[in-house]
């Protein structure tokens, strides 16, 4: 059985200096694909069901998905809640089998959301359940506006809380589909000062592959998530198949050529984040 928690995994992340990618799901096809690859590098990786996966499939079976392809895989594997808003929802998940939950407060005022972490912490606490909270608020692109993380709420924040690990707003956007993101690295450097927890990058498909090394390699950024550009590979692939197989109506032969692709995409981020030099 290799299911692992978040602490876990950015701990073993911290000693080696590397970082842990966090990988969002939407389907079978994308999950064993990351597991296969993570499997074939001999690294760990975070398997995320976010909110859009969570409103198009129950968690229960989200859930049972990562914990059957985790506890089959030979290397570690978290099974990971992205983005609740709720204690409810952070209920389900660790109900559902789920070894870590993001609660994502940062839309509320410092108090609120140290106060909605904590009822979360306490929750996951009792099941062994590891658990990531978020202070600012990460933005998206073409869209709703960042709010950078202030460093004397990062400490408050992480004193706080406890939780085991941070989601920080450093430049970083979600739903990026160009590599442009330019990263406030003195920020960063100023919260790496008055914090503890390992921190989290949201948005990771938009930042240049260049500054996601030196990030892991140089900081306490310990997780990325990334999300928009495997789903561009996924697109590709799925276009692809579709020229190729014109009259076939098979789902399944339809989506099967999309794994290697998925594959070899997810082997190329995770090698980059995770082995260590």
């Amino acid at each position: 059985m290799t299911v692992a928690t978040l602490k876990d995994v950015l701990a073993w992340a911290t000693h080696k200096n590397v970082a842990v990618a966090g990988l969002v799901v939407l389907g079978w096809e994308d999950a064993f694909a990351y597991v296969d690859a993570a499997e074939e590098v001999g690294l760990p990786i975070i398997l995320q069901a976010g909110p859009g996966a969570r409103a198009y499939m129950p968690i229960a079976i989200w859930g049972k998905m990562f914990r059957i392809l985790a506890e089959q895989a030979k290397v570690p594997i978290v099974c990971h809640v992205d983005h609740a808003t709720t204690v409810d929802e952070c209920r389900a998940g660790i109900d559902a089998g789920f070894s870590s939950v993001m609660i994502d407060g940062s839309r509320l005022a410092l108090a609120d959301n140290i106060d909605l972490t904590n009822k979360v912490v306490a929750l996951a606490r009792k099941a062994g359940v590891s658990v990531e909270g978020e202070i600012g608020f990460v933005g998206y692109d073409k869209g709703e506006a960042s709010a950078m993380t202030v460093p004397e709420e990062a400490a408050r924040f992480d004193r706080e809380t406890g939780v085991d690990a941070m989601a920080i707003s450093v430049g970083n956007l979600h739903l990026n589909t160009e590599k442009s993101t330019i990263i406030d690295f003195e920020r960063l450097g100023a919260i790496e000062n008055v914090t503890y927890a390992p921190l989290v990058l949201h948005g990771g498909s938009g930042i240049p592959v260049s500054t996601r090394l030196k990030l892991a390699r140089e900081t306490r950024v310990k997780k990325f998530n990334v999300g928009t550009e495997l789903r561009q590979t996924f697109g590709a692939s799925l276009r692809q198949s579709l020229c190729d197989q014109p009259s076939e109506f098979d789902r399944i032969k339809l989506l099967k050529p999309t794994i290697s692709e998925m594959k070899n995409a997810a082997k190329r981020l995770i090698e980059l984040m995770s082995k260590p030099e």
